[in-house]
């Protein structure tokens, strides 16, 4: 980096942060390996207030990376928003993100290969016109599969992602026994921390005709649960975007999310899922309170199942656009708001303008 200096002296650098967690603090002894001039020790310099590892001065390569680009931009408007708001949200970063401001783009998907009319995965290809016998089919075909009893009446819940504590997994654990006995079946897909999986494995036993639980990576049984679940349950205590819920809008299956990040931006209450506050962050404990969001959210959900507001939520999950044209025109125009000679808009404003090589960095 230091040997190419003046190579790169018109550049431009548009920062993205997609998980403020991860940030990459060092010893601060660990400076000289940079190669860099001493003025830049400012940028990464940054004292660590948490307990683990250890507290103390260190090298903050996030914080440098913000401080030493013309744009900072994340992935929701309401993460951005989060960032900002103090130091648990921020992780110790809220000042510098403050100080250089942060643009929030919501992602997209990919809308090839999530898609009900042509998933490879799925038995029953439907849309909007025929989502309601569709999912009732996929249902029974998911419910057999794992081995719940097969009955399309009963509401299933899915949940999908990584077993850790930002998603939420052991919130949900906590809480399936206060709605368990509601007339619902809850399936639950995913691979992480070992205590986490030995948790999830034991639904089976513990509510052998309500649950199951599958710590594995299953790519078709992952498209199975999106299209055969009626609700999808994301309880992430943050979360920069979010995919699991654009995909299950776009299947017609509707979220029941907490209300942070990306989950607050693409998840409308009673229009296209619920919402059920805002989670603790706080990873060390499991808050009651969010415990009792879930359990009360979810209850709240089932008490639309086979109603005209459940059928219209699932329409207006359908007919959104969650494709990456918005998101991409977006980021076109923020690109080209660095103003690197020689960009241009693209055609018609639906591709992102070719840049010069080496005018603009998006690390």
């Amino acid at each position: 980096m230091y040997q190419s200096k003046g190579m790169y002296e018109t550049t431009k650098v548009a920062y993205c942060i997609h998980n403020i967690a991860y940030q990459g603090r060092f010893s601060f002894s660990d400076f000289v390996l940079l190669n860099l001039p001493d003025s830049y020790k400012s940028s990464f310099d940054f004292i660590d207030g948490y307990e683990k590892p250890v507290k103390g001065r260190k090298i903050n390569w996030m914080k440098a990376g913000i401080l030493e680009s013309d744009k900072v931009v994340t992935v929701s408007p309401y993460y951005a928003e989060e960032l900002a708001s103090g130091p648990d949200k921020g992780v110790e970063l809220d000042s510098i993100i403050r100080r250089a401001g942060c643009l929030g783009i919501i992602n997209g998907m990919d809308v090839q290969e999530w898609n009900p009319l042509t998933d490879k995965h799925i038995d029953v290809k439907y849309d909007a016109s025929n989502v309601t016998e569709a999912k009732a089919l996929l249902k029974e075909a998911l419910q057999a599969d794992v081995g719940l009893p097969v009955d399309r009446n009963i509401p299933v819940i899915g949940f999908i992602g990584r077993l850790e504590e930002q998603k939420g997994s052991d919130i949900l654990a906590a809480a399936i026994p206060e709605f368990i006995e509601e007339e619902v079946q809850i399936i639950v897909l995913g691979t992480g921390k070992k205590h986490m999986e030995k948790q999830l494995e034991q639904l089976e036993t513990l509510y052998p005709e309500k649950a199951r639980g599958v710590a594995k990576f299953n790519v078709p049984l992952a498209h199975m649960i999106i299209a055969g679940a009626d609700f999808m349950m994301i309880p992430s205590r943050f979360e920069p975007c979010g995919l699991i819920q654009l995909h299950a809008m776009r299947y017609g299956t509707v979220p029941i999310v907490a209300s942070t990040g990306g989950l607050v931006d693409t998840v409308k209450e009673g229009f296209t899922g619920f919402q059920m506050g805002a989670f603790n962050v706080e990873c060390e404990a499991i808050d009651p309170l969010d415990v009792t969001a879930i359990a009360t959210t979810t209850k709240k959900a089932l008490a639309t199942y086979g109603t005209p507001a459940l059928t219209e939520m699932i329409q207006n999950c359908m007919a959104q656009d969650l494709s990456w044209k918005g998101p991409a025109k977006n980021w076109e125009d923020m690109l080209l708001s660095l103003e690197v000679a020689g960009s241009e808009p693209g055609i018609e404003g639906d591709e992102i303008a070719p840049l010069a090589k080496e005018n603009v960095a998006t690390p």
